[in-house]
């Protein structure tokens, strides 16, 4: 059966435990696919790309509730009732 990889660089979960920072580092900031008996058990995620990952989430939900507001009924304040 074929499975999705969803990153360049893949490596063993016996590669993982060898060398868990040398695996971090063989992708280059971006995340590495950990197979388990040649299938994806999960992506190990270097922390920068992790942070930039849950920011771009956050933008995203934040642009939905604004999507949702946009027929909604407006109050209007000036700068000194603020």
């Amino acid at each position: 059966m074929a499975h999705q990889i969803l990153s360049e660089t893949a490596a063993s979960i016996s590669e993982l435990k060898r060398n868990p920072m040398g695996t971090v580092a063989a992708g280059d900031g971006f995340p590495v696919a950990i197979l388990n008996h040649n299938e994806p058990a999960f992506y190990c995620v270097p922390a920068k790309a992790f942070e930039a990952m849950m920011e771009r989430l956050e933008d995203l939900e934040l642009s939905v509730i604004a999507d949702e507001r946009v027929g909604q009924k407006r109050v209007k304040v000036t700068l000194d009732e603020l």
